[in-house]
C-alpha cells in the first residue's frame, strides 16, 4: 500500500470556524486584556540579562539544601538572593541583585560580590561545583531592554510591509493584529507563570512572530486563491472553506514542531527552559490566531474581491 494513501487527517473538512468567530474574538479579547492587566499589576520575572546582577549555576553532590543556601548567601548582605532549583534537585540557580555603584566602581562592586558568593558557597558546601557565573552591569541590562523591544517592534513593522506588498492592506492589518495578539499573550503567560524572561525569550518571541506569520500566510494565500476562483460565494463561507482546506497542514506542522519543543523543554536543561517554554506556547497561540483571529478579521475589515484580482 502506498504511503500516500495513509491519511491521519482529512484534506477537507467543514468545521464552522467563522460561525464561532464571536466566541473566538471574545476569548482573544479576554486573553489580551488579561495579559495586559497581569503585566501591569504583577510584571515579569526578568532574568539577569535585563535587570543586571549576578547569577551562578551550581551543582551539589546530593539534593541541594535550598534553605541553607538562602541563609548563607543572605548573610553576605549583598541584597535579597533569589535561589531556585532546576529540574535536577542537585542543580540550583543563585541570583543576586545589581550592586550599587556606577562606572568602574560599579563593575568592581559586581566582581567583588561574585568572588564573595563563590567563596562562601565553596566554604559552606564542600563538593559543590560552580558551573558558571554571569555578571551583567546596569548599563548593559538597560541597553538590552531597549534593543529587545526594538527588535520585536521592527519585526512586526517589517511583517506589516511584507504582507501589504504580498497581498493587500486588509490582509496586512489582519496579520499584524494577529501577531500583536500572539506577542501580548506570550508576555502575559510569562507574567502569570513568572518564568524567567531573558534574551533567549526575546529570541523565542521573534521566532514565534515568524512561525505565526508563516501559518497566517498559508491561510491568506488560500483565501486569495479562492476569492479569485469563487466570485459569487459569500465571504464568510469562502473564509471557512479556506481555513478547512489548510487545516490538515496546519495541525500536522504544529504537532511535529511541538514534539521537538516538548523534548527540548524536558531534557534541554535550565538554560533552554524559558526559550522552549516560550516556543511551545507560541506555536499553540500562533496556530490558534492564524485560524481564529487572522482569517475572521478579514470578515470584519471587509476584504474586497477585486483586491485579489491580478
Amino acid at each position: 500500500m502506498s504511503l500516500a494513501l495513509i491519511r491521519f487527517l482529512p484534506t477537507t473538512g467543514n468545521v464552522p470556524f467563522i460561525q464561532i468567530r464571536k466566541w473566538a474574538i471574545a476569548f482573544s479579547l479576554f486573553l489580551v486584556v488579561g495579559s495586559l492587566f497581569e503585566f501591569a499589576n504583577v510584571g515579569i520575572n526578568f532574568g539577569i540579562d535585563f535587570r543586571g546582577g549576578i547569577q551562578t549555576e551550581v551543582r551539589t553532590e546530593g539534593p541541594a539544601d535550598v534553605e541553607a543556601m538562602r541563609t548563607v548567601v543572605g548573610e553576605l548582605e549583598l541584597g535579597d538572593p533569589r535561589i531556585q532549583q532546576t529540574g535536577d534537585p542537585r542543580e540550583v540557580l543563585i541570583s543576586l541583585p545589581l550592586q550599587p555603584g556606577e562606572g568602574l566602581e560599579g563593575e568592581e562592586a559586581q566582581q567583588d560580590a561574585r568572588r564573595a558568593l563563590e567563596a562562601t558557597l565553596e566554604t559552606n558546601f564542600p563538593g559543590i561545583e560552580l558551573r558558571g557565573t554571569d555578571v551583567i552591569g546596569g548599563a548593559v541590562s538597560g541597553e538590552l531592554v531597549v534593543k529587545g523591544v526594538m527588535a520585536i517592534t521592527l519585526a512586526l513593522f517589517l511583517m506589516l510591509i511584507y504582507i501589504w506588498f504580498q497581498f493587500e492592506w486588509q490582509f496586512s492589518v489582519g496579520a499584524i493584529l494577529a501577531l500583536t495578539h500572539d506577542v501580548i499573550a506570550t508576555v502575559g503567560m510569562f507574567s502569570v507563570t513568572q518564568m524567567t524572561f531573558d534574551l533567549a525569550t526575546v529570541a523565542a518571541i521573534l521566532t514565534i512572530v515568524g512561525y505565526s506569520m508563516n501559518d497566517t500566510v498559508i491561510v491568506y494565500d488560500r483565501i486569495r486563491e479562492n476569492l479569485r476562483k469563487y466570485k459569487k460565494m459569500p465571504l464568510g463561507e469562502l473564509l471557512n472553506m479556506s481555513i478547512n482546506e489548510t487545516l490538515s497542514r496546519t495541525i500536522l506542522t504544529s504537532s511535529t514542531t511541538l514534539v521537538a519543543l516538548i523534548s527540548l523543554y524536558m531534557i534541554g536543561g535550565e538554560a533552554l527552559k524559558s526559550f522552549s517554554f516560550a516556543m511551545i506556547w507560541g506555536v499553540v497561540i500562533g496556530t490558534y490566531s492564524s485560524v481564529f483571529v487572522a482569517a475572521p478579521l478579514l470578515l470584519l475589515i471587509g476584504v474586497k474581491r477585486e483586491s485579489s484580482e491580478d
